[in-house]
């Protein structure tokens, strides 16, 4: 089937017939072919079809991208700019990602299958978060310490750290790309990004917008390829100074083992299995469109998808019916169409995984409302699956304590804000939460107790650069976002002066 996709910028026509855009590594400011001269190629799940080419990265191109970065970091055109002439570059990349915003999100849509209103949503408002960042770096400052001696002065310094290492996944890419390398540069780092193999073409794309904004060389750099070659390699160079991940959490596991073993610095965004907790004042028509929302609007395809929706017992057939109405109600389609609600999962590999999701459901006792199969689309033989909604299950099923990744949520009865909170808290992950309440006192205790590094109340997937998003237990390490996110990004240096030599009489007050 013929579809208007964007017309690739940085890629260049494959040898031969040219059917395929072919693009290379971005490394040092040049366009670089992989060192092997190999090349993957890239699907777009609506059609199910290659539409093009990308450098398959091994471990000298790894190496030579981090080495890129390393001897830009130690150049004076980037380790001498002043912290308000970053910003001022992060403000000017902002500035082209929106006038490129329909562009990029059209790749987007094209590469993961997301919708592409979804992905417009995202794009234009990309350089929001890359002002706040640029703001940032100007804030960004130590402090002057009260000293033992009057005669003494003790100040601290941020520093960059160096080499920062952006690993990011298929399901947002340039979203997630953003919230790693805007602070990393900010501080003062250089990046080298590693996108998924499924969504490289954007990261390649912005490299673009990059250069158009006047970063040096080096700077920011884009290896793409397999993450058991090309990312593994770049995670293992020795001039690594930082590794910021975004992917499941068994992959994100032994990146943290490997780092550790080095004493480099991670920031691991992992898997989740959210809970929505409604309880029986809650407005259901609210609620089921949060769910809605939450599960169903991206294909289940966020690490923050609210999979559980634990409810009053007493609400909890007329929640369920709710939702099942609208779910069947869900236009699915293509996603490049502004009628479609529903677009195809990323890859056959992860519409293999929701199907076999739904069958380890069913056998082990839970019933599907709606949904469980296959989905059919005109023209489009990709990867579709219809919204699914379970019942009749526990909490301990498999369906309801690992993460899916795809439009499937299960309901579960509750009788008691005791019984919420542990079904919730019942589960490794600890990454998001909805609270759904019109009892104010309720909803704060309730918010309190959850073990989730982001926590809505009355609402779900709400987000912004200025708030901290974080992960509790296997759902990872580290803060993205907000102002705390530049002390991921930086090290602290301790600074002490004897500001007048032979009045610090005292021997002992400068030892350690």
């Amino acid at each position: 089937m013929s579809r208007d996709r964007p017309a690739l910028r940085a890629a260049r026509h494959a040898p031969g017939d040219g059917s395929m855009p072919r693009y290379e590594h971005y490394i040092a400011g040049c366009w670089t072919p992989p060192e092997q001269g190999e090349y993957l190629a890239s699907t777009d799940p609506s059609t199910a079809e290659p539409w093009y080419e990308f450098a398959r990265g091994r471990e000298g191109d790894a190496h030579r991208a981090v080495r890129a970065a390393h001897d830009a970091f130690h150049a004076p055109a980037w380790r001498e700019l002043s912290q308000a002439r970053r910003g001022a570059l992060l403000r000017r990349l902002a500035t082209l990602v929106a006038e490129h915003a329909e562009y990029l999100a059209g790749i987007e849509t094209c590469d993961n299958g997301k919708l592409l209103a979804e992905m417009r949503g995202q794009l234009t408002g990309l350089p929001e978060h890359l002002h706040y960042y640029a703001g940032l770096a100007t804030q960004l400052g130590g402090e002057t310490i009260p000293g033992p001696h009057p005669a003494v002065l003790n100040y601290t310094l941020r520093e960059p750290l160096g080499v920062v290492v952006a690993i990011t996944p298929w399901n947002s890419p340039l979203l997630l790309t953003v919230s790693k390398i805007g602070p990393a540069l900010a501080a003062g780092n250089t990046v080298v990004v590693k996108p998924s193999e499924h969504t490289s073409a954007s990261a390649l794309e912005l490299a673009l917008l990059v250069e158009e904004a006047g970063f040096p060389p080096g700077v920011f750099n884009v290896v793409t390829g397999l993450g058991a070659e090309a990312g593994r390699a770049v995670v293992e160079d020795a001039r690594v100074a930082k590794v910021s991940f975004t992917g499941g959490t068994s992959t994100g596991a032994g990146l943290a083992r490997s780092c550790a073993g080095r004493f480099v610095r991670t920031t691991l965004e992992l898997g989740g299995k959210s809970p929505h907790l409604v309880f029986p004042d809650a407005d259901l028509d609210q609620v089921a469109t949060g769910i809605v929302a939450g599960v169903f609007a991206a294909a289940g395809q966020s690490c923050v998808a609210g999979s559980r929706v634990l409810v009053a017992r007493a609400l909890h057939d007329e929640l369920a019916h709710r939702v099942v109405e609208r779910a069947r109600a869900i236009r699915v389609g293509d996603p490049l169409e502004a009628t479609t609600q529903l677009g195809p999962l990323a890859t056959e590999q992860q519409r293999v995984r929701v199907e076999e999701y739904v069958a380890l459901g069913i056998a082990e006792g839970a019933r599907v409302l709606t949904g469980g199969g296959r989905a059919s689309v005109p023209g489009l033989p990709g990867y579709f699956v219809e919204p699914t909604v379970f019942v009749g299950g526990d909490n301990a099923m498999r369906l309801c304590q690992e993460e899916i990744f795809g439009p499937v949520v299960a309901f579960l009865p509750f009788d008691s804000e005791e019984t919420a909170v542990a079904l919730a808290n019942g589960s490794r992950y600890g990454l998001a939460a909805g609270v759904w309440t019109a009892d104010l006192s309720r909803a704060h205790r309730v918010a309190a107790r959850l073990d989730a590094g982001t926590v809505w109340i009355n609402s779900y997937r709400s987000t912004s650069p200025m708030s901290p998003r974080s992960g509790f237990k296997d759902s990872g390490m580290g803060i993205e976002h907000s102002r705390h996110v530049m002390a991921e990004y930086t090290r602290l240096k301790s600074v002490w002066v004897e500001t007048r030599a032979g009045h610090v009489d005292d021997p002992f007050i400068l030892r350690t």
